[in-house]
């Protein structure tokens, strides 16, 4: 018992942490820009990551049961999980380096759960796959529709046919000149760390920087004529909705994956362990028999992560608002929304994505529309360094950690 409230406790720590850890990636083009004061920006992206973090549950789920084994999952694993995250995100910060807290996250949860299961490499859910049948109505082409009216006419029932290469079934009688098709498809939805988490490790970045050019190069196209002072006064304004957009995206998609660790704590204190077997009346709530995010995890992830975005970043404010490219508030509005599209994205499928990796990726492609050498391609290094060693070492760090653990008897 006294374990598993510590572990709830250390994870809404990585998620304060994830907050002032991530304040950049909503507000540094802001403040850069000098359309809002760190003061005002940290305000901002803490309201937003407030209302983001409340919404939806796609991603806490992908976290809590998609990437491990959760038979192999104890309160102990947790807690090495975010001792790592924790670990590294307070160096980087320290460092003033971007990194992704995600996937900080993942590495540590990874590295822990194979400790856990004494190097048991199918602990970890590398590849997954599972197949959804849907049945749904649609409506009918109009030669369906015909032959149904005459089967109608003939006192048929039901018939079933062969249309777009989905078995459907025609609902009768038809009274009307719209007839729905019951069709059943198949959805195949693919899972695992390497779907979920490597594979949008690498595409992140390269849609944020492709997806930033083509918006700037849009927006340069269609103001070449405009005075430059009515461009910065009107995307100054602007800049406003794409910072809590971004915030937003931000808090609905890091949020959720503290959501997903404090979920997976309880579900496995209570169907794995002893932990719950006293449990007072008062804390009822905590036992989690079937794995779900509880309405209150998300109230208290949600408040946790708005308190961490308060405290701010401002070593990482100033990398990726200022060392990487110099903006005007054009820029700065272009990167925010490309970034808040991929990540809402990406956060409907239901990805743990970094926000760092998106955002900085939109960054270098918005600056690159002034010129391949307008962004510091050394800091983009050290970036990209910082992006490629994170999973490897939270998970060295969690598994060592869960490994000393088991030498000295305690797990």
């Amino acid at each position: 018992m006294t374990l598993v409230i510590c572990v709830v406790i250390v994870a809404l720590l990585f998620e304060y942490v994830n907050g002032f850890h991530d304040t950049a990636n909503a507000i540094a083009t802001s403040v850069a820009t000098k359309v809002l004061t760190p003061g005002q920006a940290i305000l901002l992206s803490a309201c937003g990551n407030l209302v983001g973090a409340l919404v939806g549950d796609a991603v806490a789920k992908t976290i809590g049961q998609g990437l491990v084994d959760t038979n192999y999952i104890t309160s102990l694993t947790i807690m090495c999980a975010l001792i790592g995250a924790i670990i590294w995100n307070l160096f980087t910060w320290w460092i003033g380096l971007p990194s992704s807290s995600s996937h900080a996250l993942i590495g540590g949860l990874a590295g822990a759960t194979l400790a856990t299961a004494s190097g048991n490499w199918q602990a970890i859910k590398w590849i997954t796959q599972k197949t959804k049948v849907i049945t749904e109505l649609v409506p009918a082409p109009h030669d369906v529709l015909v032959t149904a009216k005459e089967l109608a006419l003939a006192g048929g029932t039901t018939n079933t046919m062969e249309v777009a290469g989905h078995t459907v079934q025609v609902v009768m009688p038809v009274t009307s000149d719209q007839v729905m098709l019951l069709a059943t498809r198949t959805l195949v939805e693919h899972g695992g760390i390497w779907h979920k988490v490597v594979k949008p490790m690498f595409l992140a970045p390269f849609c944020g920087l492709l997806v930033g050019f083509v918006v700037m190069g849009i927006l340069l196209v269609l103001l070449r004529r405009v005075r430059p002072r009515l461009v910065n006064s009107t995307f100054g304004k602007m800049q406003l909705f794409s910072a809590a957009w971004m915030s937003y995206e931000h808090g609905r998609n890091d949020a959720q994956k503290t959501m997903g660790i404090i979920a997976l704590t309880l579900f496995a204190a209570t169907t794995q362990s002893h932990a719950f077997a006293n449990l007072p009346d008062w804390l009822g709530f905590l036992r989690t028999p079937k794995f779900e995010i509880a309405f209150w995890i998300k109230v208290v992830c949600a408040i946790t992560i708005a308190a961490g975005t308060a405290a701010g970043g401002w070593k990482i404010i100033k990398t990726m608002g200022k060392n990487v490219v110099r903006m005007q508030p054009i820029h700065g509005f272009a990167a925010q929304t490309t970034a808040a599209a991929v990540i809402g994205f990406a956060t409907h499928l239901g990805i743990p994505l970094s926000t760092t990796h998106v955002i900085s990726g939109s960054i270098m492609g918005v600056g690159s529309t002034k010129r391949l050498n307008a962004v510091k391609w050394s800091v983009a290094e050290r970036m990209l360094w910082a992006w490629v060693l994170t999973l490897p070492i939270t998970g060295g760090i969690a598994f060592v950690t869960m490994w000393l653990f088991k030498k000295l008897g305690m797990a």
